[in-house]
C-alpha cells in the first residue's frame, strides 16, 4: 500500500519554510518510500521534493477559510488528484520528535488525536485533526454530505474536528505516550516559567503539537517580550526548537 504524507497550507500565517522543515523532518523519521505531498493556495517557495496540488473546492465561503479549519474536510475527497492508499496528515505546525513507520500500520479505518486526556481525567474522546491516519478516498461521503448541507453543519458543529467527531462513526485514537502538546505536557508551570523555559518532549514522543499561540516559531525567532499568552510566560529562545528547525532546513 502506498504511503502518503499529506499537509495544508493556506494564507500568510505558516509560510512554506514550515512545510520545508516538516517535509525534512518526515524524511528524517519515515523509513522506506512515501509521497510527501502539499495541499495548498500558493505553492511558492516549496522544497523540490514536495509535491503540491490546490486545495480542492468543497463549495466553502472565505470565512470558513479563516475560522475552524473547514478546508481540511477537502482531504477526504473521493479523489484527491489520484493519490491512494494510507494517509499520514500532519498540521503545518508538527514538530516530528520520533519515528512515524508505526503511524502508517496502527489501526484501521480513521485515526485521530484525542485531546481529552490532556485536560480532563477519564473524559470521552475528544477528535482532533492535527493529525489523522485514513485511507485516501474512504470517506468520500463526509465531504459530500457537508456540500450538501454546509450551512447547517457548519452552525452546529462550528469547528471541522467537532464535525469529524459528530458525523464519522469509528474513530480510533492514537496512543497517548505518541503525541505531546506544548501547552499541556512541556509548558513550565506559572511561576517556574519565569525561570526556566521549556523542556523538550521525552524519547517516547513521536509529534509534537501547537495549537494557538505560542506557535512554534516563537520559540525559535521569538518577538521582543513574552512569546506566550498572559499569564504564561516564554521569553528568548528554546535551545532544543532551534536545534531541530535548523537541522531540518529551517533559518534563525
Amino acid at each position: 500500500m502506498d504511503r502518503v504524507v499529506l499537509c495544508m497550507k493556506w494564507g500568510t500565517l505558516y509560510g512554506a519554510e514550515y512545510a520545508n522543515v516538516l517535509y525534512n523532518a518526515v524524511r528524517a523519521n519515515l523509513s522506506g518510500p512515501f509521497r510527501f505531498v502539499c495541499l495548498t493556495d500558493d505553492p511558492a517557495g516549496l522544497d523540490g521534493g514536495i509535491e503540491h496540488f490546490p486545495i480542492p473546492d468543497i463549495g466553502l465561503r472565505p470565512e470558513h477559510w479563516r475560522a475552524g479549519a473547514w478546508p481540511k474536510i477537502a482531504l477526504f475527497s473521493a479523489e484527491l488528484y489520484g493519490l491512494s492508499g494510507r494517509a499520514l496528515f500532519l498540521d503545518l505546525d508538527s514538530v516530528i520528535w520520533g519515528p512515524l513507520d508505526d503511524f502508517f500500520t496502527y489501526g484501521q479505518g480513521l485515526i485521530a488525536l484525542d485531546s481529552a486526556p490532556w485536560r480532563y481525567k477519564d473524559a470521552a474522546p475528544r477528535t482532533g485533526t492535527a493529525i489523522l491516519g485514513f485511507d485516501i478516498g474512504a470517506l468520500g461521503w463526509l465531504v459530500e454530505r457537508l456540500q450538501a448541507d454546509r450551512d447547517q453543519l457548519i452552525a452546529r458543529y462550528g469547528i471541522e474536528q467537532d464535525y469529524v467527531h459528530g458525523e464519522v462513526p469509528e474513530i480510533g485514537y492514537w496512543p497517548q505516550d505518541w503525541i505531546r502538546s506544548y501547552k499541556y505536557h512541556l509548558r513550565p508551570p506559572l511561576g517556574i516559567d519565569r525561570l526556566r523555559g521549556p523542556r523538550p518532549p521525552g524519547p517516547e514522543a513521536r509529534v509534537l503539537c501547537f495549537h494557538g499561540r505560542p506557535r512554534p516559531i516563537d520559540l525559535i525567532r521569538p518577538p521582543r517580550g513574552n512569546w506566550d499568552v498572559f499569564p504564561h510566560y516564554g521569553r528568548g529562545p528554546v535551545d532544543w526548537m532551534v536545534e531541530y528547525w535548523t537541522r531540518h532546513g529551517g533559518t534563525v
